[in-house]
C-alpha cells in the first residue's frame, strides 16, 4: 500500500481540495483525516503510527554514542 502525506486546511464551508495526487486516475484510494496537533501534545501512539512526526523534536544530545542502561543488562552481574 502506498502512502501519501499533506497538510491541508479545511475552508469556512468545511470542505478540503485534494490535487495533485500522487495516483493513477480511476484508483481506489482510503482516506484517513486527522486532526493535526502541537509537537508537545502529540502522544507516543502518534509517533508509533507515524514517526515523522518527530523529525526536529531532538532538543539536545547528550553523549550520544555511549551505552545505554549498562546497569540494566544482568549479563554483565
Amino acid at each position: 500500500m502506498q502512502a501519501y502525506k499533506t497538510e491541508k486546511v479545511v475552508s469556512s464551508n468545511g470542505a478540503l481540495e485534494l490535487t495533485d495526487l500522487p495516483f493513477r486516475p480511476g484508483q481506489r484510494v482510503e482516506i484517513i483525516i486527522l486532526e493535526q496537533q502541537a509537537m508537545e501534545t502529540r502522544s507516543k501512539e502518534d509517533a508509533e503510527v507515524n514517526p515523522d512526526i518527530l523529525i526536529g523534536s531532538v532538543l539536545e544530545y547528550i553523549d550520544s554514542t555511549g551505552p545505554v542502561a549498562v546497569d540494566d543488562w544482568e549479563a554483565l552481574r
